[in-house]
């Protein structure tokens, strides 16, 4: 097993040790395992509907707060991260899940929503920060052939993360099944996974340390400054590659207000809404290994594995939108359920809604998953990478926050629905054209060379 020491080892014969500490599997598998801990358990929060309370404008102004400062520093964190390096930024965008959590908590005893707001405003920024450095090391430390496998790796483990946090809240409120909001063991045991992942954090190593099986560095770049990374970021915002991610980045975050407080938390019973939490989010892991496959290993030329990849995501998404249509014309906001649905109690008219939650966890892992395969066939480079993912995060984040609030207002349930089969379908033909014009089966794009890439940025590291 190779360590931080390792390096002139590596720099004189490539390590074939795949479990090595510094190997790209290992390293992705660990920011995996942070992501399980910190946004996984944030996301089983959120799925629950009005993060576990009966009042759902608390969460909602709660994560108003957190995505608009998400939006900022989900920009800004790509810079941040080449600056500080990995351990810094993430640590200190992990230790704000925790603070957000225990908000929700204290919000229980004394239901005054300010410390939750705030505390959602400063996860924004913590947030911002660790996706900022999850997207550098998922797409630019593994092998260029295989990004979409690591993709749904990183993916499966993270995604493990709200399956868990799931179980959370459906055992610890199994008996509870006409409560309205989640009990204080819930909150406590989010914030001990939450706490985990800032630990775990410290183990991940910087680019220029891992080592890939062939030999090659993930990246030879040294340590940015604020003046570069302010430039650098400025031209993201006229880099017409990003500005055709755009669409797909608003919308990817934009669904969630609906599934989770319009779908999950109107439809089912508390101690259910945590039952098909586990699902939903096992149905990313689904997802994320289906459209991995077929992004790394469907054909030989790369371009053509991302317009498969693109299509089977527009098709499934279709029929999975519009199955959503069929079900919302069941109820509206101002015409709910009589009686909510049970996953023991109410038989087979729980299947069909049941389904359909599953479903949008499905399209969600694929959805994404295949964003992030096309933002990782851009570059190489973690530097480029790191920005590229942090402006993907910002500009998603900026899509949820106006979700929330759209939902604060209560803008019709129907109306929410629309609007998001609206916003993936449009993002599909941007996509394809990215990858028409950005994308290359050339040799020289395998091996990593990209036209933005530094002179050093994947060379062999016995060179």
């Amino acid at each position: 097993m190779g360590f931080e020491g390792d390096e002139e080892l590596a720099a004189t014969a490539p390590n074939k040790s795949t479990f090595r500490y510094n190997s790209p599997l290992v390293q992705v598998s660990l920011i995996g395992l942070v992501c399980f801990c910190c946004p996984g358990m944030f996301n089983a929060l959120s799925g629950m509907g009005g993060g576990g309370q009966v009042d759902h404008k608390v969460v909602n102004n709660a994560n108003t707060a957190l995505y608009t400062t998400f939006a900022v520093f989900g920009i800004l964190g790509g810079g941040i991260y080449n600056i500080l390096g990995p351990r810094l930024t993430l640590v200190a965008g992990c230790s704000t899940y925790v603070l957000y959590a225990g908000s929700f908590l204290y919000y229980n005893h004394h239901e005054h929503q300010d410390f939750a707001i705030v505390a959602g405003a400063l996860l924004g920024v913590g947030a911002g920060l660790l996706w900022a450095a999850q997207g550098a090391i998922m797409t630019s430390y593994p092998p260029t052939h295989r990004k979409g496998t690591y993709i749904s790796l990183f993916w499966s483990i993270f995604n493990m993360g709200g399956v868990i946090g799931g179980l959370i809240p459906f055992i610890l409120n199994y008996h509870r099944g006409e409560a309205a909001s989640v009990n204080d063991g819930t909150y406590i045991g989010f914030m001990a996974f939450m706490a985990a992942g800032a630990l775990i954090s410290l183990a991940i190593l910087p680019p220029s340390k891992v080592v890939r099986n062939d030999g090659t560095r993930c990246s030879n770049i040294k340590y940015s400054n604020v003046r570069t990374e302010s430039i650098e970021i400025l031209k993201l915002f006229l880099n017409w590659k990003m500005l055709l991610i755009v669409p797909a980045a608003w919308s990817s975050n934009f669904f969630y207000t609906y599934q989770f407080n319009n779908v999950n938390g109107e439809l089912f019973n508390l101690r259910t809404r945590g039952f098909n939490n586990v699902f939903y989010w096992g149905a990313q892991m689904l997802g994320s290994v289906g459209i991995g496959y077929i992004m790394d290993f469907s054909f030989q030329s790369r371009r053509m594995r991302g317009f498969v990849g693109i299509s089977v995501v527009a098709v499934l998404g279709t029929a999975i939108w519009a199955g959503g249509l069929a079900n919302q014309l069941r109820y509206s906001r101002g015409d709910k359920l009589e009686k909510l649905f049970d996953f023991k109690d109410s038989g087979a008219d729980y299947a069909g809604p049941f389904v359909l939650y599953f479903s949008y966890g499905l399209l969600d892992a694929m959805f994404q998953s295949m964003v992030y395969w096309v933002i990782g066939a851009l570059a190489n480079d973690s530097e480029i990478l790191s920005r590229y993912s942090g402006f993907y995060k910002g500009v998603q984040s900026a899509g949820a926050a106006v979700a929330w609030q759209v939902d604060t207002h209560n803008v019709s349930f129907m109306s929410q629905l629309i609007v998001n089969w609206c916003l993936t379908t449009v993002a599909y033909p941007l996509l394809v054209v990215l990858v028409i014009l950005a994308v290359k089966d050339e040799a020289g794009a395998e091996e990593g060379t990209t036209e933005e890439a530094t002179p050093t940025s994947a060379k062999p590291a016995n060179t």
